[in-house]
């Protein structure tokens, strides 16, 4: 087991389990029932493709042992969470050995359907190979041995007043065992001639057919899980196992969960990065192609943040460790997208609704296609009602509805990892196909993010560093990134601004502090308006005249203040990111209306807007007017997406249907919102919209594919036209058939290309 995550407020952890043993989705929801009713357990999430369980419960009420104990008094096993990847080997392998042993017992049961097809009536089968005894020996080998694990999981299902798929193996295969015992027994006296004896309505190869034919579905369908979650793991790949760090002078090597923050850390030329940290000497080039989706390396100097899991490409440098083992940004994303794999989607959550009355349903539609037989359409005739009644329990199969959406999700969300793309739901996946709305802000967004001061005006009684200096001083430990812009300038010009106190933040309109004894506001034209900042007629007039030619420009102005006299403006540039247009168009052609909401003023507003191709603006929003639109859009009916920074935008971000954040790798960036772009780029937006599209889409088809089978093969059953051996292997192959179109989205994801105009 390993923890995952830790609730303060509730005083409760999630555990990760391996769990074996599962046979469906079914399963999967039999473990959830069971474990959510234990005393102390808040929620649980088992995925059967990841044979994966998640159990958030209070440790003081409850101990991981209990839970792993209750899982295996029902039928499965749980271990370590490290040790899933080992047990999926097991489990495989011991799959495959019963598989080879039942196909090789199998084949000389298949001449038995040379007396059920007449197509085959003239094939030279050996005589001896038609024995009835010697088909009686294989069968019982395959149904008692080979197939004993059907009966041991559909006994603990009857047990917990459930139904899985091994019941309906189990019974199915049971039931043409027994019948094909009872006439081998009943109607061959001993003595009886070998020749009579071919004569026999035998159907021993159904139940040994159904079983092999089972297990290499389930063989087939567990290599491509595998396959699908070592695709979508790649962030465990790139997690360095050791570190050499500084100490006593000396350098050595630490396993990166020892190593303590503060601490030097050396890089060699191609080696990953182990911790989180800031470069303290020298340039280099990083490689964060793995973990941001950006191709090409990018160039780091002193006091850059590098991240642990890319790889340094330049020359050996020394970084300062702010974060080791599971604190980094790469062991966050892990846990991101293992949140997103336990979680489920509305299509998932309604398919498990369907699967926990599936086989029941079969059970019965069984039962009434065998009376229904013997009764009505031929009475009498035992033996046509039960090929018919046994051919409809084979036949049914709630595996390709459980399968059809799970695999998909997994592929999808590791696809969107590769590309800097962060999933955090499942279902955010879902409703992002279906957006047809999305609202985005300015800065950091649809622009830079990094605007510089373009021009300063002072009052006739200060001068323009003064203006800057005091305004620097009051911005100091502002995240902003305007805040961050007018430091940066003042170090450029080489003022050195003074320490502020009682600094207090008002998102969305500016800062306040104490500097030299005097109050400094810094904030927007809504901000000075509320505090009512006073001004002779002759500073307004020529601050009015700076703010106009400036926001003709489409810049961004702020005012500063000394205890509530206006004493300044300072214009701020930010560009437009220059993909950010044909990011928009691309948006457009995807169906989508784009709209600006910022809170910035209505003329650089606009000015943003027109460069990216938004007709739509909505400007000088406070974070509780962003939050008042994205709502009275979706009152409209409208499927609203919102893109923003994660700062202010957080309560947008969170009440609209799927919420953006473009990251830049903080804590508050991975938090905010449904999805979180480690590349703060307007294309990856079009790249997740593109891939939720196609997933939809492929478990759309999952999901047609597992009903036709239904719709078809059940009816063709009931009604005689099929085999119970045919019946039973197209249940397998139907499971097959399903987990195949899902890894065809492996395909088709990696030849993606975006909407043509």
């Amino acid at each position: 087991m390993s923890l995952e995550q830790h609730n303060e407020s509730e005083n409760s952890v999630t555990m990760q389990y391996a769990v074996g043993g599962m046979s469906c989705t079914a399963c999967a929801a039999r473990i959830e029932k069971a474990v959510g009713k234990m005393e102390g357990v808040h929620s649980v999430a088992v995925s059967y493709p990841a044979r994966t369980a998640w159990v958030q419960f209070v440790p003081g009420r409850m101990q991981s042992e209990e839970i792993m104990a209750k899982i295996g008094h029902i039928g499965f096993q749980a271990s370590a969470a490290e040790h899933s990847k080992e047990q999926w080997k097991q489990e495989r392998s011991a799959l495959g050995l019963r598989l080879m042993i039942s196909l090789l017992l199998t084949l000389p049961l298949l001449a038995g359907m040379t007396q059920h097809l007449p197509l085959l009536s003239g094939l030279p089968i050996p005589a001896w190979l038609l024995h009835p005894w010697l088909q009686l020996a294989l069968a019982t080998i395959v149904q008692f041995v080979i197939g004993l694990p059907f009966y041991i999981g559909a006994y603990h299902a009857l047990r917990s007043r459930a139904a899985n798929m091994d019941v309906l193996v189990a019974a199915g295969t049971s039931a043409a065992y027994l019948y094909s015992h009872y006439i081998v027994f009943s109607r061959l006296p001993i003595g009886e001639t070998l020749a009579a004896g071919h004569t026999l309505p035998l159907y021993f190869e159904t139940s040994a057919v159904v079983i092999s034919a089972v297990l290499l579905g389930k063989y087939l369908e567990m290599t491509a899980a595998s396959r699908a979650q070592d695709e979508a793991g790649g962030y465990n790949q790139l997690e360095a196992q050791s570190a050499t760090v500084e100490r006593a002078g000396k350098w050595v090597s630490v396993q990166t969960a020892f190593v303590r923050e503060g601490e030097i850390v050396r890089i060699e030329p191609g080696e990953t990065v182990p911790v989180d940290g800031i470069l303290i000497s020298g340039e280099t080039d990083m490689n964060e192609s793995l973990l941001t989706g950006e191709s090409l390396p990018v160039v780091k100097r002193v006091g850059d943040r590098i991240w642990a899991g890319t790889t340094n490409v330049g020359a050996m440098q020394r970084i300062r460790t702010t974060a080791a083992g599971h604190a980094t940004l790469l062991s966050r994303i892990s846990e991101l997208l293992r949140q997103a794999q336990r979680s489920k989607s509305a299509i998932q959550q309604q398919v498990d609704r369907v699967a926990a009355w599936f086989v029941p349903a079969m059970l019965a539609l069984s039962a009434f296609t065998f009376v229904f037989w013997l009764v009505l359409l031929d009475p009498g005739n035992w033996h046509q009602a039960f090929r018919c009644g046994v051919a409809v329990m084979l036949a049914a199969c709630p595996c390709a509805l459980g399968l059809a959406a799970p695999i998909s999700l997994v592929i999808a969300s590791g696809r969107l990892a590769k590309q800097g793309i962060v999933l955090k739901q499942a279902g955010a996946l879902e409703r992002l196909a279906r957006l047809n709305t999305l609202l985005l802000d300015k800065t950091g967004t649809l622009t830079e993010g990094t605007p510089q001061v373009s021009a300063v005006w002072a009052a006739p009684n200060q001068t323009r560093s003064a203006v800057l200096r005091l305004a620097a001083a009051a911005e100091a430990g502002s995240t902003h990134p305007l805040g961050q812009a007018i430091g940066r300038e003042a170090g450029r010009v080489g003022l050195t601004p003074p320490s502020a106190s009682e600094t207090v933040y008002f998102p969305g309109k500016g800062v306040q502090a104490v500097v030299e004894r005097r109050r400094i506001t810094v904030g927007n034209a809504t901000f000075a308006k509320a505090e009512q900042w006073k001004a002779n007629a002759q500073v307004a007039a020529a601050l009015a005249v700076f703010c106009t030619e400036r926001e003709k420009r489409g810049e961004t102005l702020l005012y500063v203040a000394a205890d509530g006299l206006l004493i300044g403006g300072i214009s701020l540039a930010d560009r437009v990111k220059p993909h950010s247009f044909a990011a928009v168009q691309q948006l457009h052609r995807y169906g989508l209306q784009v709209m600006l909401a910022t809170g910035d003023h209505q003329i650089p507003a606009q000015n943003a807007a027109r460069q990216a191709g938004i007709m739509q603006v909505y400007a000088g929003l406070l974070p509780e007017q962003k939050l008042e639109l994205v709502e009275q859009l979706k009152r409209s009916g409208k499927r609203v997406g919102m893109a923003g920074d994660g700062w202010n935008d957080a309560p947008a971000l969170a009440a609209a249907d799927v919420g953006i954040a473009m990251g830049n790798g903080t804590e508050a960036a991975l938090a905010a919102g449904h999805l979180t772009l480690l590349q703060p780029r307007m294309t990856a937006i079009v790249d997740a919209l593109g891939i939720s599209r196609l997933t939809v889409r492929n478990i759309k088809q999952n999901l047609l594919l597992a009903f036709l089978y239904n719709s078809s093969i059940v009816p063709f059953a009931a009604f005689g036209l099929l085999e119970p051996w045919m019946a039973g292997a197209a249940m397998a192959l139907s499971s097959v058939s399903v987990v195949g179109n899902a890894m065809r989205l492996s395909y088709i994801l990696r030849r993606h290309k975006q909407p043509s105009a």
